[in-house]
């Protein structure tokens, strides 16, 4: 093994920028969704022009459902603090939900708290509930 003595030949010179959202100090905004009506709290972290991915984080109210719904991309939940309750269970702090394209689901926060996340798409945000006559995928199997 050869020892390394001058460090300077270590340091690659081609170095990638780095993106910083310091969520801790960022005002919390509001997400609409135009067909509920429904302002959720969020702070934007991150969005790639390029492929449409976008990290957010999010909040729902104690009681908060956003009921039967799909999206035109995967997306997947990082639970931060609170409880986030899907129609395949509930998830807690830690916990990651990945959310595949092409299906219908419900979650919110659970009856007694708030639930914030990340939700981190990996195209551009998009959603369609069952009430709407544009659904990009069936709601039930052939």
């Amino acid at each position: 093994m050869t020892e390394i003595t001058d460090k300077t030949e270590t340091v690659p010179t081609n170095q990638t920028d780095v993106i910083v959202a310091d969520s801790s100090r960022m005002p919390w905004g509001t997400f609409l969704v135009p067909q509920t009506g429904a302002e959720l709290p969020s702070k934007s972290l991150f969005s790639d022009p390029d492929t449409g991915m976008q990290v957010m984080m999010l909040r729902y109210a104690a009681g908060f459902t956003n009921t039967w719904h799909t999206h035109p991309h995967a997306h997947g939940m990082y639970v931060l603090d609170g409880v986030l309750n899907t129609h395949r269970g509930q998830y807690g702090p830690g916990n990651f939900v990945w959310f595949p394209e092409g299906g219908w689901m419900e979650h919110g926060a659970t009856a007694d708290n708030d639930v914030t996340f990340l939700f981190i798409t990996n195209k551009p945000f998009g959603i369609v509930y069952a009430s709407e006559d544009d659904q990009p995928y069936p709601m039930f199997d052939a």
